[in-house]
């Protein structure tokens, strides 16, 4: 009886220390889903990092790339290089800086318009020039070749006659352009009546015309 009573109780002892033992397990957490987390856990960090320091140096480089826009900016247009009273010492700013390249840039779209004009202008000069060369060139070889003809046939008369004329067209549209309203008018007025009117090439048809006109009462 006391060998039975003996193992009856170590069986006891065994049954509780197991059903102790299941239980505490049971309460404690699984070590390998502990080590499982402890190394996702970093890995997930070190992945955000990076992403925030990607992301940290892609927008240091947008802001330089934009610093060093303005700075090429401020060191093109000539207006920003200026001193501005009204701000003093202080740095211009972006919106100052956008606006002088703005105003800078329609400065050289009007710049560039007036040469374009005057360009123009110009080679219409050069064409007209070239054709009283021509003109003037048969005349003087026309001349050579004949040296007598038409020799004392123009009078006195005819000539003035045809200054007259061309005297007289130049005067109506000096006439109907200048203004004697003052002395600053009057000067206004007759340059720009000469760039106008004075041209070789509107020259050159006025004379002909009286040309014409002294020929039809001659003959």
């Amino acid at each position: 009886p006391a060998f039975f009573m003996e193992n009856a109780r170590k069986s006891s002892i065994v049954s509780r220390a197991n059903s102790i033992g299941s239980t505490s397990a049971s309460s404690v957490p699984n070590t390998d889903d502990e080590d499982s987390d402890y190394h996702q856990e970093p890995y997930k960090e070190s992945y955000k990092d990076r992403r925030r320091r990607a992301h940290t140096q892609a927008e240091q480089k947008r802001r330089d790339a934009i610093k060093k826009g303005y700075d090429d900016l401020q060191a093109i247009v000539p207006t920003c290089e200026q001193q501005d009273f009204s701000i003093g010492s202080q740095k211009l700013s972006k919106a100052i800086v956008l606006q002088k390249t703005i105003d800078y840039i329609q400065f050289l779209h009007k710049e560039k318009k007036k040469q374009e004009e005057e360009v123009s202008t110009l080679r219409k000069d050069v064409m007209a020039l070239k054709i009283m060369k021509v003109n003037y060139e048969q005349i003087v070889k026309a001349h050579q070749d004949n040296p007598n003809e038409g020799k004392n046939q123009v009078s006195d008369e005819v000539k003035f006659s045809v200054f007259q004329g061309i005297m007289d067209s130049l005067f109506q549209s000096f006439n109907a352009s200048i203004s004697v309203t003052s002395f600053q008018e009057l000067s206004a007025c007759v340059f720009s009546w000469i760039e106008e009117h004075c041209k070789p090439q509107t020259l050159r048809d006025i004379v002909i015309g009286v040309l014409h006109q002294v020929k039809s009462q001659l003959y």
